[in-house]
This record gives C-alpha cells, sequence and structure tokens, in this order.
C-alpha cells in the first residue's frame, strides 16, 4: 500500500492556512511553560515536588503520540479526512483543559488538568508532523516544516507576552490564583480551537486512492493493533532513524538541563546571588530570565523561514550542524556574562538553533519513510524527543550533586557540551535524497 499520488504544489499562503493550527497547539504549551508551575506554587507545592508534577509532559509524549501516529495512519473518513479529526479532539481537549484550569482548588487537581492538557496536546500535534509529509510534495517539505517552527515561536512568545500583558493591566484578586492567570487561560482556551478549526476549514486532505481504501479495511487488527504496529516500525526503523535518536539523547538533555538552571544561572553570574542568599533579587533574575526567554522565541520566529532558504540551498544536515554548534557555544559562554544585556547576544543563537530543532531533523528523515507509515514513524520520533527528558529527570540531578557541585553555571555549560556533542551526531547522518520514495520492506508490519 503507498499514499503517494501527485501532489500539487501550494502556495505560501495554502502552507501558512495548514499550520495555524500549529500556533494554537504551541500557544498551549507556551502556557504550559511558564505558567503552570507558578500555579503549582500558588497552590503550596514544595520545591521537591515540581519534577514529579511536571512528569505528564514526557509521559503522555512517549505513550500517546506513536499510538495516535498508527491511528491516524489506519484512519480515513470522507468527510472528516485522516489526520484532522485527531488535531480537532486534541485541540477541543486542549481548549476544555485550559478554560478549567485557573479554577484548580488543590494542587493535584491541577496536576490531573496537566495530564489531561498534555494528553491533548499530543493528540493534536503529532497528527500534524505527519500531515506535513502527507500533503507536500518533497520540494515543500522545508517551508511546511519549518512554517511549523514559526509558529512555535510565534505561540509560545505570545503565551508568555499574554501572562506579562494580564499581569500587568488585570486586577490581583484574592484567591489562591491570581485573576489575570485567568485571563491568560481563557485566551488559550480561545486559541487552541480557533487556530485549529481554522486549518481544517482551509486546508483539504488528500482522499486514498481505492486500492488504499482496501488496504486500509484489510489492516485492521483490533485493539493491540497500534502496539503491533509501533513493534513493527522500530524493527524496520531506517538507519537514519537511530542516527537521529543519538542526536536527540544529547540535544533534548541539554535542553532540559538549560531550562532547569537558566534563572539560577543568570542569577549566579549577573546578580551574583542565589535563590536562598536574597529571595528579592533572585526574583529579578527570574523576571530577566523570563525576558532572555522570550527573546529566543522571538529570535526562531524571526529566523525559522531563512532555515528554509539555507536548507534548501545547502542541506538540512548542514543547517542542523551549524545551528547546534552556535547553540552549544552560546551556552559555553552564558554562564560567564556579567553585563544581563549581554545574554541576548548567545539566546540569539540558540532561538535560531530552536527553529532548526522543532523542523529540520524532520526534514532529515522523511525521505526514508515509508509514506504509508508516516504517522507511527513522526509518534516514534516525539518517542526520541521525551525518553532523554525522562533520563535527564532521573540522572542529572546526581550529576548536577556529585560532579558540578550543584554550580548552576556549570550545569549550563554541561548543556553547551552536549550540544556539540549532538553537532557531532548530526554530522553522521547520511540522508535518502528528497524526492526518492521509500517502500515498506516486504512483510513488514502488515
Amino acid at each position: 500500500m503507498s499514499f503517494s499520488i501527485s501532489k500539487p504544489h501550494l502556495s505560501f499562503q495554502q502552507i501558512i492556512n495548514m499550520n495555524v493550527g500549529f500556533f494554537g497547539i504551541q500557544y498551549s504549551f507556551g502556557l504550559q511553560q511558564s505558567a503552570v508551575n507558578p500555579i503549582y506554587d500558588f497552590l503550596g507545592a514544595s520545591p521537591d515536588q515540581i519534577p514529579i508534577l511536571n512528569l505528564a509532559g514526557p509521559m503522555t509524549g512517549l505513550l500517546i503520540q506513536p499510538i495516535i501516529g498508527v491511528l491516524s495512519d489506519k484512519t480515513w473518513h470522507p468527510r472528516f479526512g485522516r489526520r484532522k479529526p485527531y488535531f480537532f479532539i486534541g485541540a477541543l481537549l486542549c481548549s476544555i483543559t485550559l478554560f478549567f484550569f485557573p479554577f484548580s482548588s488543590s494542587l493535584w487537581m491541577a496536576a490531573g488538568l496537566l495530564w489531561v492538557l498534555d494528553a491533548g496536546n499530543n493528540t493534536a500535534m503529532e497528527p500534524y508532523r505527519a500531515f506535513i509529509a502527507d500533503k507536500l510534495p518533497s520540494d515543500q517539505h522545508a517551508t511546511g516544516f519549518l512554517t511549523q517552527s514559526f509558529f512555535t515561536g510565534l505561540g509560545i512568545t505570545l503565551a508568555n507576552l499574554s501572562l506579562f500583558v494580564f499581569q500587568k493591566y488585570f486586577p490581583q484578586g484574592h484567591g489562591k490564583i491570581p485573576t489575570w492567570v485567568y485571563g491568560s487561560f481563557f485566551l488559550g482556551s480561545f486559541c487552541s480551537i480557533a487556530s485549529v478549526l481554522w486549518s481544517i476549514k482551509t486546508t483539504p486532505e488528500i482522499p486514498p486512492t481505492a486500492e488504499e481504501l482496501s488496504a486500509l479495511r484489510a489492516n485492521k487488527k483490533g485493539v493491540a493493533e497500534p502496539f503491533i504496529e509501533i513493534a513493527h516500525a522500530i524493527k524496520d526503523m531506517p538507519k537514519v532513524m537511530w542516527q537521529l535518536a543519538l542526536v536527540y539523547l544529547f540535544q533534548w538533555y541539554a535542553l532540559f538541563c538549560y531550562w532547569q538552571n537558566a534563572s539560577k544561572s543568570i542569577a549566579q553570574s549577573v546578580w551574583h546571588t542565589s535563590p536562598s542568599a536574597d529571595p528579592k533579587l533572585y526574583e529579578e533574575a527570574v523576571g530577566w530570565t523570563g525576558l532572555v526567554n522570550g527573546w529566543y522565541n522571538v529570535a526562531t520566529f524571526l529566523s525559522a523561514f531563512g532555515l528554509v532558504w539555507l536548507a534548501n540551498k545547502y542541506s538540512p544536515k548542514l543547517v542542523h550542524f551549524s545551528c547546534l554548534i552556535m547553540a552549544g557555544i552560546g551556552l559555553l559562554i552564558f554562564p560567564h556574562i556579567e553585563n544581563k544585556y549581554l545574554l541576548f547576544a548567545p539566546m540569539t543563537g540558540f532561538g535560531i538553533a530552536w527553529a532548526s530543532m522543532m523542523g529540520i531533523p524532520y526534514l532529515m528523515v522523511v525521505g526514508n519513510i515509508p509514506k504509508e507509515r508516516y504517522g507511527v514513524y513522526m509518534g516514534i520520533i516525539n518517542m526520541m524527543i521525551v525518553i532523554p527528558m525522562i533520563l535527564q529527570n532521573l540522572t542529572f540531578g546526581y550529576i548536577l550533586k556529585h560532579l558540578l557541585n550543584n554550580n548552576p553555571g556549570s550545569a549550563i555549560s554541561f548543556a553547551g557540551a552536549f550540544l556539540i556533542i549532538a553537532a557531532m551526531a548530526t554530522a553522521l547522518i547520511k540522508t535518502v535524497p528528497p524526492g526518492e520514495d521509500v517502500q515498506l520492506p516486504m512483510g513488514g508490519g502488515h
């Protein structure tokens, strides 16, 4: 079976329309990154509870995305399509959860809602990657995937901006959770469903041929099918995906080290303090970290379409290698910067690399994936993201305490070194040239 039929080139406006829904998904992720932990704090969480309360993200990604990938590969409805039902269900779940999140009356209610929110986000996001591969001819894949990088940066930036604006102009209220949090989450609830509905309305899916439809119906294997298909897909996984898994091991481990230690590193290098030494000064450092992180997301959406041109002119592998080197050097420099304004320089490179991380790796592997398995392999790529996150959660505490002397600056340097190792692993990747069709191995998984 193959989904390959002649795919018409889409205009730039059509590619934007099909990816508008990614904006809503990433807006939701932006709120999750910036606002959920403060909500936990408002509800009385102790610092040692925060890691376990954040386990929802990597665990739902590990469990849900590959299963949704298999299901969307095997789905076709004449009215609703193949990937769109999953966009809609995921976005609806996110929208409802974002609406109710600020009403959390206890810590464990908020934690439970985060699991539901992450499940919705993962249900919507995975088929979106496959949607690009389904819909666009190979020479437009770069534009499609990096448009998603653009909306990643834009969505997260605007989510953070909404928190700043609502905090400044909304009254604080008298409950455990401030009133301004409600405004940000209500706006996120609207953006989540409205943006996905825009993409669903403006972008038709390519229907399967009669032969493809017959094969889809013949391959229904019951409740165990997703798990069987994931096992077969991993067994048949192209070598390039194993190579990408090595890149992702170092890349995503490094990113979690940065996110967990950035504010403490800035407090140490710029304000010469720590959370315990001077809580008031540390609050200033946390606020500045928000600006620094906001800036790198601005750099992400400003650079995304430039990376399209570079990837087409040179190669996706060279672009990703260069971006990881740039980000790695930036993080090696970061802990030694004492002027708070100079922090924006390495974070500009980090933001450009973040745009590459959100789009370029998919370009490196999409030409090597059988078309009838786009969904499941995009889900497996996400497993390659969340496994290093879980590994980092389990191991880095020991490394930080026993090898890095609990020094946040050393943690950031460690992350920089890991990004450079990820760049070296990227240089080893060998891919199929764009436009070459990859067929499923005989007897593999069907």
